[in-house]
């Protein structure tokens, strides 16, 4: 049986009892986070939070079962990195690279209260040299709630035009039984509709999700809330630094990679946080840009 040997510079990032460092799935280096509330996974390959679960509850994130383990593949569910772009790129990662690569674990912290905090750091990719100037982070607090933070900061002397988004898959117990609050009123995009997209408005307060939904928010910043009628909770997505909101799900139109088992439609559904297309953001020489995510869970109302 192959046996993955951790290295002792990820080892020293260990705390007895919150922190632990092993060999995942696909003998990926993986860090599992205890806290007096929750667990959560993330895997260095693409910075990928794999798992988030609240104390007597299930699993806040989705995962695929047939979801690849291997460098250079992205991980189907949980929290994909989208950036530097969105979506496919001529002769390239769809997605952007980010997700393929291993990052680097810079800092591990612990709260008095007993919340811990990640530092990830995306290292210089050979082969991207367009991009090679910018420095990335992300960051990661595990507690009662799960906070994700992507920084982007360009110190080169040239401004560079970027996409990012955190592309979360969230754990339903039926897709036929939920609805989305935090959207009425607002224009979308309806990919599903078209390769181009179709300007529509959504009207109702309570959006259902009853065939393949591909649909991008330009222009929306405000919180989403998932309520789950079977699993009798509420999951709310909230962000900052964040122009645009993407909702999706297969259902069983969309042509779907390997790595996604297609009955797991059901399971599933993507509210996902970025800037992208019309609101790709552009980095002026020295500008940050902070992409900050925080999703939690309530009993429904």
């Amino acid at each position: 049986m192959e046996v993955n040997i951790i290295p002792h510079k990820l080892r020293r990032h260990e705390i007895p009892g919150r922190v632990e460092i092993i060999s995942g799935c696909g003998s990926l280096p993986l860090v599992k986070i205890h806290t007096p509330w929750s667990t959560a996974e993330i895997y260095l390959l693409g910075a990928h939070a794999a798992a988030f679960q609240k104390k007597g509850e299930p699993p806040l994130l989705f995962m695929s079962s047939k979801s690849s383990y291997a460098l250079g593949k992205p991980i189907r569910g949980g929290v994909p990195i989208c950036f530097p772009w969105f979506g496919p790129r001529a002769g390239d990662a769809g997605h952007g690279f980010a997700r393929l690569v291993e990052w680097d674990l810079a800092q591990v912290d612990t709260t008095p209260d007993g919340a811990v905090t990640l530092r990830f750091c995306l290292p210089e990719v050979s082969g991207r040299e367009n991009w090679k100037n910018l420095r990335t982070e992300f960051v990661v607090t595990v507690g009662e709630r799960f906070a994700m933070e992507l920084v982007v900061t360009n110190p080169s002397t040239s401004a560079l035009e970027v996409e990012n988004c955190l592309h979360t898959y969230f754990q339903v117990a039926d897709i036929g039984a939920i609805s989305l609050t935090g959207l009425q009123g607002v224009p979308f995009d309806d990919f599903a509709a078209g390769l181009t997209g179709v300007r529509k408005v959504e009207h109702t307060a309570a959006l259902r999700i009853t065939a393949e939904t591909n649909r991008v928010y330009p222009d929306h910043s405000g919180a989403v809330k998932i309520h789950d009628e079977k699993l009798r909770r509420t999951i709310c997505v909230e962000k900052s630094g964040s122009a645009s909101t993407v909702v999706w799900n297969p259902w069983t139109t969309q042509k779907l990679p390997d790595d996604f088992d297609p009955p797991e439609y059901k399971d599933m559904i993507c509210v996902e946080s970025g800037n992208i297309k019309q609101n790709r953001l552009v980095l002026e020489p020295g500008q940050t840009a902070s992409l900050k995510v925080v999703v939690g869970s309530a009993p429904l109302e």
